[in-house]
């Protein structure tokens, strides 16, 4: 039986934040006045000193969850590996900067971390009895562009079947499922320029029901996309594009087991209360179909393409995202 639960990222939020208009508790609160059930936190950036924060603030971020009722689903958390200039970490220094992440998600009431898509895979295993001690499950989020065909996507897959320990597992990013290229990301670069032409090519691409990331990079496009790039824009238009893959949600029958939550990425709702890029209603009905049970986090990330002059509203955006998940799961 199926146990489908929505939450947000509050990385949705972030231009609301950084810029002072929401606080951490209008962005909790926010969620609760919608009906949501879970939070994904970005600790890095919502509170200081992460990982080493204070008991103060973290007392204070249960004391939100709980007045606000709203459970913690999910942290995100990043391993820096180039704090310096002239080196990277070295393992047993990443090794330490995961660990001292696994007892904050453990002291601010995650069971859930979220390991960026680059985490280096040589200190998973090396972690792994912390994560079992702290009953904190480390979970490799698979991402646009750094999908489940990536090889450094790959080296972490291998161990986590090698080791297959419920302490080890994936987060699933919906952007890995476009249908279409986010149109706010073709207005955004036209306005700045873009070959109209490339932009019309990518989505006929799309159109077709093809993945453009093998064609994204501009030395490696085919000859008829090279002819295409007149300028900067255009090349860095054409790399973001090989973010939005064009996957099966068959892709997901091997791993099910091991996803442990999903990234609800959308980038612009349209006016019917749809995604556009991305099915939700084919998407939740696989879900369904194969009796999944987590969370949903919405994940807003169309505040990046917002044109000049003109205002980011992260919230309706958030609200809309929320009434269709819910539309969607009944």
């Amino acid at each position: 039986m199926n146990s489908i639960k929505t939450a947000v990222s509050l990385y949705s939020f972030q231009d609301e934040y950084a810029r002072g208009k929401m606080s951490l508790e209008d962005c909790i609160k926010e969620l609760s006045q919608q009906g949501v059930e879970g939070v994904e936190l970005i600790s890095d950036q919502m509170l200081h000193n992460a990982p080493f924060v204070s008991d103060q603030d973290i007392e204070s971020w249960k004391k939100l969850t709980q007045k606000y009722n709203v459970f913690p689903a999910c942290n995100d958390i990043f391993i820096n590996t180039k704090l310096y200039r002239n080196r990277i970490l070295t393992q047993k220094e990443n090794l330490q900067l995961l660990k001292d992440e696994l007892i904050l998600a453990n002291k601010l009431g995650f069971k859930l971390v979220r390991l960026v898509s680059l985490t280096p895979t040589d200190i998973i295993e090396n972690a792994l009895p912390l994560a079992e001690e702290l009953d904190v499950i480390m979970a490799l989020e698979i991402h646009g562009g750094m999908g489940l065909d990536h090889p450094e996507t790959k080296k972490f897959t291998d161990i986590m079947f090698k080791v297959n320990s419920p302490y080890l597992g994936l987060v699933v990013d919906t952007g890995i499922f476009c249908r279409k290229h986010p149109r706010v990301s073709t207005q955004f670069f036209l306005q700045q320029g873009l070959n109209k032409e490339l932009a019309d090519y990518i989505d006929n691409e799309f159109a077709m029901g093809r993945d453009v990331f093998h064609i994204s990079h501009p030395g490696t496009a085919p000859a008829e996309v090279q002819t295409m790039i007149k300028n900067k824009i255009d090349q860095e238009y054409l790399i973001f594009a090989g973010g939005y893959e064009n996957k099966p949600f068959s892709d997901l029958d091997k791993i099910l087991p091991y996803i442990k939550h999903f990234h609800g990425k959308f980038w612009d709702m349209t006016e019917e209360g749809l995604e556009y890029s991305i099915p939700y209603d084919e998407f939740i009905d696989y879900l369904k179909e194969n009796n999944y049970n987590g969370y949903i986090a919405s994940e807003y990330e169309g505040g990046r393409f917002a044109l000049p002059g003109s205002e980011i509203d992260a919230i309706s955006q958030v609200r809309a995202h929320q009434a269709m998940l819910r539309k969607y799961i009944g």
